[in-house]
């Protein structure tokens, strides 16, 4: 890979100029105002990228010799120029919401999304309406299709519409100004998808050779959109008899359940297992303060007891899934003790047993062990989740965590309490080391 890569580079003018043109902005990866160690690879040149895929390659043969059943952890940034992610994360945004402005001139608005279905003749005369195609021209579009397309349908037209030979504009309803609805990927847009697909179909591979499960880390709301669809087609080729790719969706996003349910339902279409680790998240601030910068509405849930009825929510509808297709899998990431309770309670009253290992928890190596160890020990599968780098970027990212679990102090002077407590029963009782 990094032969050809480096080939491609030289083709086009060199990896230095390259490099030059598509570097990140600061404001697109980490910066630290108002930020604590919000950490985004920064783009340097794809041997960079391939340095990057190498380290993730080492880490899935490290989670194959330690245990059984692994995880190992990658970043998308880390495999791909994050200004590529921006530019296709707001395509597919673009996409998205061009179908939902539809549906609600069709009288859909309120709708749960994927019970929206727009009449295929008046989205043809809405096209035409608007100048975007003419209804000849948009007759190829839905071929095949039945006479209403709903979400899943109108996003699986995006992948010819990539290939289209012009722009598609549409007025924008306040400015009355033309604007993209979808421009022509360039060759380098292209071969930067080409890139970051084989990057991860190698780790992909490795992970099914080793038995360890890849997750894909959810990062910032630009970014994301882009990073759940390069996953999503990965889990397309890989899960077809397990779930081997894991999409992480974070809960504090207002849009989780929708990505959620959009995605298990794609899932049951073609045949695949459904992966998942839920978050809660971990960029607030950086999103809340990008979203005043830039003027469009704050992504994140109003409040924190918002978002967690959204985890609850969205791991409810995966829960059912298994019940009902055993075909989904699931890794409760949460260091919230109602959330354990509440997922322990829910697989007893959905007979989904532990042994299944459809479910499974995940903490941060040294927070929340008094959650951890009973888990372990009743027989549920639980990993702590290992972060490993330079000081300098591990520290700032444990605090991050610290700080998106409000709890956590609260939660740790109990930890301290209860440990307490073992030890003097342990010298009371004259067996302190068994």
């Amino acid at each position: 890979l990094s032969s050809r890569t480096s080939a491609a580079e030289k083709d086009m003018g060199g990896a230095e100029q390259k490099e030059k043109q598509y570097r990140a902005h600061q404001g697109f990866g980490e910066h630290h105002g108002g930020v604590t160690g919000a950490h985004t690879y920064f783009y340097a040149d794809e041997a960079k990228c391939d340095q990057h895929m190498e380290t993730f390659l080492r880490c899935i043969d490290a989670s194959s010799g330690s245990s059984e059943d692994g995880f190992s952890a990658i970043k998308l940034t880390a495999l791909a120029r994050p200004q590529f992610l921006v530019r296709f994360s707001e395509v597919l945004v673009k996409w998205r919401r061009f179908f939902l402005q539809m549906a609600a001139e069709q009288g859909q608005a309120g709708q749960a999304v994927l019970e929206m279905k727009l009449e295929v003749g008046k989205l043809q005369e809405a096209l035409a309406n608007l100048g975007i195609v003419t209804k000849a021209e948009s007759q190829e579009w839905f071929v095949g299709k039945s006479s209403t397309v709903d979400l899943l349908d109108w996003n699986s037209l995006l992948d010819s519409r990539t290939k289209i030979s012009k722009p598609l504009l549409i007025p924008n309803r306040q400015t009355g100004q033309l604007e993209p609805l979808l421009s022509c990927f360039s060759e380098e847009e292209d071969l930067q998808m080409k890139r970051v697909l084989q990057r991860m179909d190698v780790l992909a591979k490795r992970a099914m050779e080793k038995g360890v499960r890849l997750m894909v880390d959810a990062e910032q709301s630009y970014f994301q959109p882009a990073i759940s669809r390069l996953t999503v087609e990965t889990q397309r080729r890989f899960n077809r008899n397990q779930a081997i790719i894991f999409n992480t969706y974070q809960c504090y996003l207002r849009e989780a359940y929708n990505n959620v349910t959009g995605d298990v339902e794609l899932s049951r279409r073609e045949g695949w297992h459904f992966g998942t680790k839920l978050v809660r998240g971990a960029y607030m601030e950086q999103e809340r303060e990008r979203a005043a910068q830039m003027g469009y509405e704050d992504p994140i849930n109003p409040t924190y007891e918002k978002t967690n009825e959204m985890y609850h929510r969205c791991l409810d509808y995966v829960l059912e899934e298994i019940k009902h297709r055993r075909k989904a899998s699931v890794m409760v990431a949460s260091h919230n003790e109602d959330t354990v309770k509440f997922t322990l309670r829910r697989m007893m009253e959905l007979g989904i047993h532990p042994s299944e290992k459809k479910v499974c928890f995940g903490q941060l190596l040294g927070m929340c062990d008094q959650i951890t160890f009973p888990l372990g020990q009743a027989g549920f599968p639980v990993y702590k989740y290992v972060p490993y780098g330079p000081v300098n970027e591990v520290l700032p990212y444990l605090s991050r965590r610290a700080q998106e679990n409000r709890g956590f102090m609260q939660r740790a002077n109990r930890e301290r309490d209860l440990l307490w407590k073992e030890v003097k029963r342990r010298l009371l009782a004259g067996n302190l080391f068994s």
